[in-house]
């Protein structure tokens, strides 16, 4: 079965959230990575471009807590109470697939099972149930 971990979204401020999170809960990040540093970094502003694009600090026994920072510049609207996911790590493009299609059946699919641009298949739902869910499988780990 896939890997359930929280997914936060923050209006600016992920990069001094995931610095508090790390002086509380320890470890390193895994990942960290800036608006600038995707293949549409030079179409953010030079603020935008410092704000973070992903960033994963791990937590418990496998857990991993990620983030990123909403940009009202990409039409990104945070509302507090609505920025949290569930991201689910499947074992397998099968497994991603049936994920993303049993959770999908009856809500709506905001960016659809593809390849993304650091190489995974990814895509974005919210259930009928009103909660967003992310689907992960990186076959490159």
């Amino acid at each position: 079965m896939a890997n359930l971990n929280p997914y936060l979204n923050f209006p600016g401020t992920t990069e001094e959230a995931f610095n508090f999170y790390k002086s509380v809960l320890g470890g390193e990040f895994l990942t960290l990575q800036r608006f600038k540093d995707t293949p549409e970094g030079n179409k953010v502003s030079p603020e935008d471009a410092e704000k973070i694009m992903h960033i994963a600090l791990p937590i418990g026994n496998g857990s991993i807590l990620m983030a990123t920072d909403a940009l009202e510049s990409m039409g990104q609207k945070l509302i507090v109470g609505d920025n949290i996911s569930l991201a689910l790590e499947a074992h397998s493009i099968e497994e991603a697939e049936n994920l993303f299609n049993g959770l999908s059946a009856g809500g709506k699919v905001t960016m659809p099972l593809e390849k993304a641009f650091w190489g995974a298949y990814f895509g974005i739902l919210t259930d009928k149930f009103g909660i967003q869910w992310m689907i992960n499988f990186d076959d490159n780990k």
